[in-house]
């Protein structure tokens, strides 16, 4: 009896150990776990006969954890998984079902269904559904310094530079010059930094400016007397305000003018440009604008659960964009065949938000919309009523938490194009390099012809006060005359005292 009693406990302990052994064999039975993916970028890509991708370097994060060895291989059908009129699902969902996989790691959306079939772990990455599209079809949001769009961000900063030195050049050629400042200590000189600086900004406007004239004294004429061309040469000069009067400040001038006439044309055309082009572009913000609109066409993964959402959905314009797809037939059998059509043009790929994003970063010349509906998940597919649920979920939490989900995400999605803060019509800093030349040319002529002026009278000068000295007390007469010129022109408050000199001397 009591041996009877022993056999009925070992009995009562070791059947219910066979039986789960039998029902969950990855757990224990087996040394490796099957797992079955499907060949998506940047998910699971093949590599010689290696795989890599996002998957992989999540799964191998989470073998780590867990302590489980594992085979991959590549679903049999290429589907993720969706069930039938007769209630057989395949893809990937399939083989975990039927058992030929214990685990599906691959972009698998959380949904009722699925989760219905089998065992689904928490989201290891958030996803929606949104539109990819051509760059060049859609036009942009506008904004309030879109007339800034016609030259980049270093053009502009450029544009200031050259803006602040030419004004600067002005009021040093105007103090070294003797035609315009003869007499520093007795004449006030009209070429003040601010008077230069509003000088400068009146050329870029193309103001005129009509010195010593008499109402109504100008009049255009085919062939204008002789006594009124001097009239038309002394009175009728462009720009803003009294101008330099000597061949340094003219040089400088003219240069200005030139860079300010080519900076306009360059500046309207390409804000014409602009403007035409946008204007031929469809506004496509969301899914309401994509559903008013039958220019472009547009189309989703057949049989996906972006396709479900859209027929499932109550909402008056998703349930258009369902008919107009299943009306017109244009579903792709690919991700890649949905991008290939996008970047052709004139086609909208609808799609996952994340897959969009993996495209974007690609191919520059794709955008995707910025409004993303259906907020769902990836999450990795067990056995219903695997006991390895809980563990791969909380695994998950654990990679979330510590930041390595971000790390792969950064790492697969990494773009490929360059970051552009500006229109690709703008015109970039490089491709004005040669009229910033010139400029930088005419202003270096200009301060030197004004210091060759100053010589030329500061040689004058000499040569009035020393006629009877020898050719050696010349030359340091000369340069003593210089000097004190320049002492007294580049003196900043020599002008207020001069002034109060001379008006004590009147009085």
């Amino acid at each position: 009896m009591v041996i009877f009693n022993s056999m009925w406990t070992l009995l009562a302990f070791t059947v219910p150990a066979i039986v789960l052994l039998l029902t969950h064999p990855c757990t224990a039975a087996k040394s490796e776990l099957i797992i079955t993916t499907i060949k998506q970028d940047p998910y699971t890509m093949a590599k010689g006969s290696q795989l890599e991708g996002y998957c992989m370097d999540l799964l191998s994060e989470l073998a780590k954890k867990l302590g489980f060895k594992y085979k991959v291989h590549l679903v049999k059908d290429g589907a993720y998984g969706r069930v039938d009129e007769s209630g057989t699902w395949n893809g990937m969902i399939g083989e975990v079902v039927r058992g030929e996989a214990d685990l599906a790691v691959a972009p698998l959306t959380l949904t009722a269904a699925r989760e219905k079939a089998v065992g689904m772990t928490k989201p290891y990455m958030q996803t929606g559904i949104s539109i990819l599209l051509r760059r060049d079809i859609v036009s942009q949001d506008s904004g309030f310094f879109d007339f800034l769009s016609p030259f980049s961000g270093e053009t502009w900063f450029g544009i200031f530079i050259a803006y602040i030195l030419t004004a600067v050049c002005i009021c040093i050629v105007a103090r070294l010059s003797p035609h315009e400042w003869n007499q520093p200590e007795n004449e006030h000189n009209h070429f003040t930094l601010l008077h230069s600086l509003w000088y400068t900004a009146g050329a870029l406007s193309l103001q005129v400016y009509y010195q010593n004239m008499a109402p109504n004294t100008f009049t255009l004429q085919c062939k204008p007397k002789e006594d009124e061309k001097h009239v038309l040469a002394d009175h009728v000069p462009l720009g803003a305000g009294p101008h330099p009067k000597s061949p340094s400040g003219r040089v400088v001038s003219c240069t200005w003018w030139l860079f300010a006439v080519v900076l306009l044309a360059c500046y309207f055309s390409n804000l014409s440009s602009s403007q035409s082009s946008d204007s031929s572009h469809l506004m496509i913000k969301g899914f309401e604008d994509l559903a008013n609109q039958d220019v472009i066409e547009y189309g989703t993964l057949a049989g996906s659960s972006t396709l479900a959402f859209f027929k499932n959905s109550n909402n008056p314009s998703y349930r258009r964009i369902y008919e107009h797809m299943e009306r017109r037939k244009s579903f792709v059998s690919s991700m890649d065949e949905g991008v290939q059509r996008a970047r052709e043009g004139n086609f909208a790929f609808i799609g996952e938000s994340v897959s969009l994003d993996l495209a974007v970063a690609r191919f520059c010349e794709l955008v995707r919309a910025h409004e993303v509906i259906g907020m769902r998940g990836y999450s990795i597919v067990t056995p219903l009523g695997s006991p390895m649920l809980k563990n791969l979920s909380v695994a998950i939490l654990q990679l979330s938490e510590a930041g390595e989900l971000a790390y792969l995400r950064s790492k697969w999605w990494a773009s490929s194009c360059m970051a552009q803060s500006a229109k690709s019509s703008s015109l970039r800093a490089h491709g004005m390099k040669g009229i910033f030349l010139v400029l930088a040319v005419g202003l270096g002529l200009g301060v030197l012809l004004a210091l060759l002026e100053l010589t030329s009278k500061s040689r004058s000068s000499a040569q009035e006060q020393k006629a009877s000295s020898s050719k050696i007390s010349l030359i340091k007469s000369c340069c003593s005359v210089l000097t004190q010129e320049l002492s007294q022109r580049l003196r900043t408050n020599n002008t207020k005292r001069d002034q109060e000199t001379s008006d004590k001397s009147k009085a």
